[in-house]
């Protein structure tokens, strides 16, 4: 028997959005009715970075390369989460790394004091430029983390733009509360779309019951 962990964002109206701005809520609403047609439909308005979802490197990178790059076969598989709560507001640094011996062509959760809480917190447990270094040097091939960024006010976006340029891909927002650390089977799918710089994702892991 096997247990599946959903480890994604619900979108709803008012969900916490990065920084609580308005214009990154969805907007979801009725556009159509058994009042006004004969079906009932909704349309939805939502930001690429919104909830649970994959960056692709031109979000941060001027030549980088677009969502539909980054493969199925890339976000499907083996994953580790690490418990990280005991980070503080310094960020994740080769420090806090060290000791999980994080392997080449591994994926990697990040479970921090972020998954305690659902409000957006300007003081966010993130991956610092120290973390950042640690994790190319291991090889890794995918990182993910329990908040709506993975670094928070860097002017030069020193840890987004050393992984996108080392191969590595980047999911934010996943709910890791309930998730206990160890080894598990990841599935992340992006929307199917083409051409732009992030997809709002599902994302859940699979482990024994």
């Amino acid at each position: 028997m096997f247990k599946i962990i959903d480890i994604s964002m619900t979108i709803e109206d008012g969900m916490t959005v990065y920084k609580n701005k308005e214009e990154k809520k969805p907007k979801i609403y009725n556009s159509s009715n058994f009042q006004t047609g004969r079906t009932h439909e909704t349309r939805i308005d939502l930001d690429c970075h919104g909830g649970t979802h994959i960056d692709a490197p031109l979000h941060m990178l001027e030549d980088g390369a677009t969502i539909e790059t980054i493969g199925l076969e890339q976000l499907v598989g083996t994953c580790r989460v690490l418990d990280l709560t005991h980070v503080g507001m310094d960020g994740i640094g080769s420090g806090d790394l060290k000791p999980h011996n994080l392997q080449r062509g591994e994926w990697i959760l990040l479970k921090t004091q972020n998954s305690f809480t659902e409000a957006f917190d300007p003081n966010f447990i993130f991956v610092n430029e120290d973390g950042a270094r640690h994790l190319i040097e291991a090889g890794i091939r995918g990182v993910g983390i329990d908040s709506l960024g993975i670094e928070r006010s860097q002017p030069e976006y020193t840890t987004h733009r050393p992984l996108f340029r080392n191969g590595i891909i980047i999911a934010e927002g996943l709910r890791l509360k309930d998730v206990a650390p160890g080894t598990y089977f990841m599935v992340i799918a992006p929307l199917k779309l083409t051409g732009i710089d992030g997809a709002p994702a599902r994302a859940f892991l699979i482990g024994n019951a």
